[in-house]
């Protein structure tokens, strides 16, 4: 990974990202093969560094972007869902051919921060996908009953529906009813509370024809045939976060493989999982995860 040159081209011709998306040879969202399984890389914009137990450990660009460009090179991979400035660098170095390009909207509300939940859209607006040509959009919304912050965050989150839609543009929506718990914001993944987060996202904006569904499996995966019930929405399941072992990475690809089977289940957007294997095999991860599908 040349990151000399990456910089000598953003100092000495900042046009090319542009010119890059431009020539971008594209694809249609889904495949023949009917799937869609996403890397994803929008982590370090929210200041979410951490994987497993190590707490810096998507600090380094360089190694992020060679391990991003050796997971959307293998078979099966369709595509990358990341903000500005990691699309910009995979724009230079040719890896997003022919990929679906997801572009992440809201990084507003830090990690960490007393107004994570005031979720601002602080990425990709709905123009600037289009103008680069980029395939969809994804956001965040996570719900807490208890936090003011999160009525901002729906609001903004349904008036983004309406103007992907205008642009006939898929947008991701990622739905969580959340809490804080000693002063950390906590997701809640019991059956009930993903349910109703379901039926939250589903409902917002003028029209849900382009509206997607990135959901989490449920703390008990034997839930999540019921949950899935709640919305006719397309849907994506999240890899998120796991300890650093490889036994955490084969219960999550259980639970992914039993979830994948459900008629509105369309495919997977995965991250740090893939990307930061126990073992350290990004491709070899990567290939468990796409045989799942």
């Amino acid at each position: 990974m040349d990151v000399a040159e990456l910089v000598r081209t953003r100092v000495r011709h900042p046009e090319a990202i542009a010119e890059a998306a431009a020539r971008r040879s594209r694809r249609e969202l889904v495949g023949d093969s009917g799937r869609l399984m996403v890397i994803a890389a929008d982590h370090p914009a929210r200041g979410a560094l951490g994987v497993g137990k190590d707490p810096m450990a998507m600090a380094d660009r360089a190694d992020l972007l060679e391990r991003l460009c050796l997971a959307l090179s293998r078979p099966g991979v369709d595509g990358v869902l990341a903000t500005a400035d990691i699309l910009d660098d995979l724009l230079l170095l040719g890896a997003l051919e022919g990929k679906v390009v997801m572009g992440s909207m809201n990084r507003g509300g830090l990690a960490g921060a007393a107004f994570e939940l005031d979720d601002r859209f602080t990425g990709y607006r709905p123009e600037d996908l289009d103008r680069l040509g980029f395939d969809a959009g994804k956001l965040l919304l996570r719900v807490d009953y208890d936090d003011p912050g999160s009525l901002t965050t729906l609001e903004a989150t349904a008036r983004a529906v309406d103007a992907m839609a205008e642009r006939r543009l898929p947008v991701f929506v990622e739905p969580f009813l959340s809490r804080r718990q000693d002063g950390v914001l906590r997701n809640d993944l019991s059956a009930d509370a993903v349910t109703r987060s379901i039926a939250i996202a589903s409902g917002l904006g003028g029209t849900s024809a382009y509206t997607w569904l990135k959901v989490p499996v449920t703390e008990n995966p034997d839930d999540m045939a019921r949950v899935m019930e709640t919305s006719t929405l397309p849907a994506v399941l999240l890899g998120g976060d796991i300890d650093a072992e490889a036994r955490d990475a084969d219960a999550a690809y259980e639970k992914w493989r039993g979830a994948l089977r459900l008629p509105t289940v369309q495919g997977l957007v995965a991250g740090r999982t893939l990307l930061y294997p126990a073992d350290g095999d990004v491709a070899g991860a990567v290939d468990i995860a796409v045989g799942l599908l």
